[in-house]
């Protein structure tokens, strides 16, 4: 939907609140004019991570859950919108509510069986779930296919951090190499990837791995307290 003015906004947030099928009519008909929101829902999620990284959590929930309210709203008028569950899941997903994304991206993956953004988020949202064959399923599907995809990164952290969990050393440091090559800029990752190599008894690159994040965040006691244990 194009965006509109605010009033449209607010008319929509009262008339959506009351949950009767006039909504759906309402809405429809809007669509047909053209008439929008004042925001739309990937707007919304984005003013919540903004006050998410702000530390502003109890605005940003308000966002993200504004953001799903939307795309409630979008999919009953088109329950085949990719873009709206993608929207919704990710607003689930920063909101904790990891079964709700499960639940939603598994409708949306009969739609849309490859669509990469539901699957990477699908793989971090199981990790939380403590479900990690499915995250490491999910996640290498999403690395596999996309090796230079947006969230690449992140998707090599978190299997680095199931077989860190896990026990798997070896495969643990492969994971980590990986996503630091893909953001190096990322001080826990550097520091995740040298205790991995410590356990795999790779003393010197674990090492290395330890200054780097030092150097990316120089009061980073827990990297130096490992550096200096190696030492």
């Amino acid at each position: 939907m194009k965006k509109g003015g605010c009033g449209f906004w607010l008319l929509y947030a009262i008339v959506y609140s009351m949950k009767t099928k006039k909504i759906i009519a309402i809405l429809a008909l809007l669509s047909i004019l053209g008439i929008g929101f004042c925001q739309d829902a990937l707007s919304m999620y984005r003013n919540g991570r903004t006050f998410e990284n702000a530390g502003l959590t109890e605005s940003a929930n308000t966002a993200f859950s504004s953001a799903v309210d939307t795309c409630r709203a979008e999919l009953a008028l088109n329950p085949r919108n990719i873009e709206s569950y993608v929207v919704m899941c990710w607003s689930l997903y920063r909101m904790g509510k990891y079964n709700d994304v499960v639940t939603e991206s598994l409708k949306a993956l009969k739609i849309s069986p490859n669509e990469m953004r539901i699957i990477e988020n699908l793989g971090e949202t199981y990790f939380y779930l403590e479900n990690y064959s499915e995250s490491i399923r999910n996640l290498e599907k999403y690395v596999d296919t996309m090796p230079n995809g947006d969230r690449t990164g992140t998707a090599y952290f978190f299997l680095g951090e199931i077989y860190r969990i896990t026990g798997k050393p070896h495969h643990a440091d492969i994971a980590y190499t990986h996503a630091v090559k893909k953001e190096p800029s990322n001080a826990l990752w550097w520091y995740r990837c040298g205790l991995a190599r410590e356990k795999a008894g790779n003393k010197e690159s674990a090492k290395a791995a330890f200054q780097t994040a030092i150097k990316l965040r120089a009061n980073y006691t827990e990297a130096q307290q490992a550096l200096n244990r190696l030492s």
